[in-house]
């Protein structure tokens, strides 16, 4: 006792001057083990923690991560099947006008909702705030398929949209809970990869599905893949990280336990950003009012907001404390910038396809197979690999700069491209990806606190989907003006504008049988220059990855000896 005194006498002269004058010891003994967490946060899912929590493992762990896996599964197939699907909703409401709110609906309210639910996984249980989620998520998809009018479409989309806010960060924060630090990277490879092969099953299911049934069934098929999902993750035991308090007493004082003041301010903040975005060069032209008005009012509110969220600390909806570490941001940045290189080559590859090389949609999808199932491949291996290097900043390095260099060959593609170079191409982009992608989550879980995680989680989801949105407006903007200097200069007969606004395919019945080659190498050299923008992000994102920390992953025993023993000690 007397040895534990004198440490606490010598370290409370070392405490920063503006901490509360009048502490008790037994505080400041608690604070100062706070601060060191801090500058250490390793120890915050370090395996020291092993012992004292019981994780899961065999058959239920096989079930948790299979019910994940569809749920994720059917979050990146509902975003992609939509686009195969919207024609003949068009058709079927006579809602030409109403395309745009089709997908920015979905985006808007699950962007936006990112921020709440990290709180919201704060205060509740994991296991039903993610049941919940998925309950709304299968419930917006009810309503799509049902929708007797373009208007409860557009509904439905939003709701789904909440559902799919809340599903990102569940799988995240259950692998956290039902596995520890050493073993989470190939389950979150595992997750990651099956979850990308939605994306391009989105197409081709979508397309058949239209095609020979209706195009309700795109929605439908939620709801049986989803009550397998659900069934088997309720009789399975989901553990919290850390221990909650009753939901009662949550829902007593919920407005100040959610910060529900600082979401009433980023909500509009958000939602008029990304307003500004999808109206910009579509609805309305970039120097409109009505644009600007929206950019202005976004960035006024989120003034107010970071005012005031500052003021919260770290009871705020993003806490401070959290967010201003290095290895937060740049985890979110970097995991922003690697989405976005996702991003691009997501919408423009089957751009190419379909628009330069006149595929339909469902080949359009079989072709973009070689980048799917490397990404697939290497997000798998990539968590084999950290499980035993035990660090992520390598292939975070390593998988950008293959994502960054496959990028810019894609800028090589033309009319006349061999198979043997666009799929090469393509599988050295999505093993690049499949390599870097899941490290920023695996260096967040790391370095933060475990009452953190969820908070830390829903911020990098807000920051991966808020890049996607600026940089693909960037890359349509690109792709526009470049295909209509390269009319203007090599087909300067055609009307550039009106090519550009018929669609992928539709300008090939504008454009006489003559000049459609010349056509069709200006559109390829205008989608080529949109994946420079992925060749810049990429490139940041090995930067930014220098940021992600060097904490071992690897299950360490020795180190958790001394720990017990230090403790023992003292």
């Amino acid at each position: 006792m007397d040895e534990n005194t004198e440490n606490k006498e010598t370290r409370a002269p070392s405490l920063p001057s503006n901490d509360a004058p009048a502490q008790l010891e037994d505080n400041e003994h608690e604070n100062t083990a706070k601060e060191r967490s801090l500058q250490t946060p390793q120890l915050s899912a370090s395996e020291d923690q092993d012992h004292e929590q019981k994780y899961v493992s065999g058959l239920q762990l096989v079930i948790i991560m299979t019910s994940l896996s569809l749920a994720g599964f059917l979050m990146l197939l509902d975003t992609s099947i939509v686009a195969t699907a919207i024609p003949r909703i068009t058709d079927h409401f006579h809602s030409l006008d109403d395309i745009g709110w089709y997908a920015g609906a979905y985006q808007l309210s699950s962007a936006t909702l990112q921020p709440l639910t990290g709180k919201m996984y704060n205060q509740f249980s994991t296991k039903w705030t993610f049941m919940s989620f998925f309950a709304i998520f299968e419930l917006g998809s009810l309503l799509c398929a049902v929708a007797i009018s373009s208007s409860m479409f557009i509904v439905g989309r939003a709701i789904a949209g909440m559902g799919l806010a809340g599903l990102v960060n569940g799988c995240l924060t259950i692998i956290a809970g039902i596995a520890p630090l050493h073993k989470r990277a190939v389950l979150t490879g595992t997750l990651m990869g099956i979850v990308q092969l939605g994306i391009v099953c989105g197409p081709l299911v979508g397309g058949a599905l239209t095609e020979y049934t209706s195009w309700r069934w795109c929605f439908y098929i939620n709801l049986p893949i989803g009550a397998v999902a659900a069934f088997a993750l309720l009789f399975t035991d989901v553990r919290d990280q850390v221990k909650k308090p009753p939901a009662s007493a949550v829902l007593r004082n919920i407005y100040h336990e959610l910060d529900l003041l600082g979401f009433a301010l980023f909500a509009p903040a958000a939602i008029q950003l990304l307003l500004a975005l999808q109206y910009g060069g579509n609805e309305y032209a970039w120097n409109s009012s009505v644009v600007i008005g929206l950019f202005c009012g976004s960035a006024a509110t989120f003034v107010v907001w970071a005012v005031w969220n500052r003021r919260q600390g770290d009871n705020a909806l993003i806490p401070v404390s959290m967010a201003r570490r290095r290895v937060v941001w740049t985890c979110c940045l970097t995991q922003m910038l690697l989405m976005t290189v996702a991003f691009i080559s997501a919408y423009f590859l089957p751009l190419y396809f379909q628009g330069v090389r006149g595929k339909s949609p469902v080949i359009s999808g079989v072709y973009t197979l070689p980048s799917i199932l490397s990404q697939l491949f290497a997000a798998v291996l990539s968590g084999v690999l950290v499980e035993r290097v035990g660090y992520v900043i390598p292939f975070a390095l390593f998988g950008s700069s293959i994502a960054t260099i496959s990028s810019g060959l894609f800028s090589l593609f033309s009319p006349n491209t061999p198979a043997g170079k666009w799929a090469g191409f393509q599988i050295l982009n999505g093993f690049g990806r499949g390599i870097a992608m899941q490290m920023p989550m695996l260096a967040l879980q790391a370095n933060v606190q475990p009452h953190e995680l969820s908070s830390a989680n829903s911020l990098l989801a807000f920051s991966q989907y808020i890049g996607g949105a600026i940089f693909l407006v960037v890359g349509n903007t690109v792709f526009s003006e470049t295909l209509k200097h390269e009319l203007a200069t090599h087909v300067p007969g055609v009307n550039g504008a009106a090519v550009a606004a018929a669609g992928a395919t539709a300008f090939r019945h504008i454009v006489p049988p003559a000049i459609l080659p010349a056509v069709l190498k200006a559109y390829a050299r205008g989608i080529d220059n949109t994946f420079f923008i992925a060749v810049a992000t990429g490139s940041l994102s090995t930067v930014t990855a220098l940021g992600l920390g060097w904490v071992d992953l690897r299950k360490k025993k020795e180190p958790e000896k001394k720990v017990t023993e230090k403790k023992e000690d003292a």
